[in-house]
Formats: C-alpha cells, structure tokens, sequence
C-alpha cells in the first residue's frame, strides 16, 4: 500500500488532469472600423472591409450579411435614434476579407447632412454593433470635367478640361499599369505634367471636387481616361541670320538654338522668286559657307534646326543677298 499512494498523487498532480468542457463560440463577426463615405456625383460611395474573423478571433465559415443604414446626423447624435430614422440600403455581395462597395443614388438628401454605418450580421443572426460612422454633406453634384486635351510644350505635357469649378484633381497612370496615382491639385482647369518621359504611354483622369468641412470633400464623376504618348517637339526656328559675300561663296551665320537637343541644321535656297530647296546639311555649329553661286546674282536664305529626334523645326525668317 505504501507503493501505490506516490504513484497515484503523482496522477493527480500531473498531465493527467481532464479540464471541463469549452463553452460555445458565439459566433459573431468582428466590428467593421474602417468604413469610409464620400459623394462622388449624384452617388455616396461607401466602402468597408468586410471582417475575415469572429469577435472570438476565429475565421468566420459562413457569408455573412450587411445591415447598411444611410439617415440624417442630427445634434445631439443619438445612435439609437438614428437606428430608427435611417434608410436600410440593400446589400451588396462581398466575401469575407474583402472590400464591399455600394454606391447609393443621393439626389434624396441633397442640401443635408447625412450619417452612414453598417452592422456585419452573422449566419446566426448576432452582430457585433454598428460600425464607425461617418459623415456627409450632400451637395448637388460638382460638375464632370469633359474634354480632356493634351499638348506638347517647351514646359511638359499642358493638359485643359472644360468643367465649372474651383478645384481639380489630376489622377495619372503610367505605362499598363491599372493604377491612378493623384498627381495634382489645381484651381484652373489646366495643368502640366513637367514629368514626362518620351514614348511612354500615360493615362489622366480629372475630377472636381468641392472642399466641405473637417478635411472633406465632394467630388465629381471622373472625366472620360484621356491616353497620350508624349513626343518631342520638333527644334524652333533659329533666329538672327547672317550672310556675308565673300569672293566667290556665301558665308552664313545664325544664332546656334538656346535648348538641348539639336543634332544639327538644314540650308535651304532659292533664286529670287523661285521656291527654297535645300542645299546642304550641317552640324550642331551654327555656319555655313555656300560655294555654289554665281557672281552677279541674288540669293535668298532660310536655314531649320534638326532634334536629337529626327524631327525637323520650322524655317527662320529668310535673308537676301548678292554676290558682287
């Protein structure tokens, strides 16, 4: 008997204890946190992510659905109150650990102030509240921009839209890429991209948007994507020249071009009254010496710069002379 006894305390006070049974999950998802509202057009767009665990931090096994109330934020807020008062907004579909979108039409609460939030309601029936709320004012819709045009200038790629309003967002995306970057915020209905990079394909969109309290804003439907390659522009014309008549040529000079880029310059000439053909092709330096005339006749001149490019600019304003 005096074996068995501190064999069976060491039983009792070791692993081989059995704990009772574990209470029930309950099952409800997790409180959504991040819901975001903003008035995009004639439409609220709300946006949430819908929770992938249980307020027990166990993955939620069945779809859940949404309980979205849209209704006035009256002060002093009430929650309850507002419960009672808002609008339920049918539910979209959307997987756990994803992003449900609605886009509800506003036309409805124009000139109001409006409160949004959701409850994540489980396959059981069992919330876990209401979610943060967030706070609109609803205006009549900012004005789309339309038109979106783009040029070439010395300064990067000048982009002008037609739309009523003091501000503007300028989104970009480049290459194949799906993603729009905000690259600007104006108050005129014009920007320039100074960063652009030639023979790479651009997208922009614009928008308007109208600033509201506490760091919101109202915004337009986006402009129609407008797709541009941007392309060097070709040299401008050189300017300030020269001739001079030497004993048998015609010597040229002209003002060498003030930007970068200039592979070289085209000669041309023609009689007096006769069409300009050109003569000669030269380097990046600014000269030329035309042995081919004849002594006793006039000349005119006009002489185009050549980019790195290949393209070649306009003509600069031509020049007479006469070999003695």
């Amino acid at each position: 008997m005096r074996r068995i006894l501190p064999v069976l305390a060491a039983v009792l006070s070791g692993c081989g204890y059995v704990a009772g049974p574990l209470p029930p999950l309950v099952n409800i998802p997790a409180r959504v946190t991040d819901l975001a509202a903003v008035q995009r057009g004639s439409k609220l767009i709300v946006q949430f992510t819908v929770p992938h665990l249980t307020t027990e931090s166990v993955t939620i096994k069945q779809p859940p659905s949404f309980d979205l109330r849209i209704g006035p934020g009256s002060a002093p807020f009430s929650a309850t109150q507002w419960a009672s008062d808002a609008k339920p907004i049918p539910p979209v579909v959307a997987a756990v650990g994803t992003l449900a979108r609605y886009e509800v039409p506003c036309a409805e609460w124009t000139g109001k102030g409006v409160t949004i939030a959701v409850r994540v309601v489980g396959a059981n029936g069992k919330d876990a509240g209401w979610s943060n709320f967030a706070n609109v004012d609803v205006i009549a819709p900012p004005e789309q921009p339309t038109d979106v045009r783009a040029e070439m200038t010395r300064g990067g790629l000048r982009l002008t839209w037609h739309a009523r309003g003091g501000h503007f967002r300028v989104l970009r995306a480049v290459a194949a890429s799906e993603r729009y970057d905000q690259v600007a915020e104006v108050t005129q209905p014009e920007w320039t991209d100074a960063n652009v990079e030639f023979g790479t394909l651009y997208r922009y969109l614009i928008q308007t948007f109208i600033p509201q309290s506490d760091n919101r804003a109202a915004e337009s439907d986006l402009s129609e994507p407008l797709a541009v390659t941007p392309e060097p522009l070709p040299p401008p014309a050189p300017s300030g020249l020269r001739a001079v008549a030497a004993p048998n040529s015609i010597e040229l000079a002209w003002d060498a071009a003030a930007e970068t880029g200039i592979k070289g310059y085209r000669v041309y000439r023609s009689l007096t009254g006769g069409a300009f053909k050109l003569v000669a092709g030269t380097g990046a330096v600014p000269t030329y010496s035309d042995h081919a005339v004849e002594h006793g006749r006039t000349y005119r001149y006009a002489v185009a710069a050549v980019g790195t490019s290949g393209k070649e600019g306009p003509q600069s304003a031509p020049l007479e002379i006469t070999l003695p």
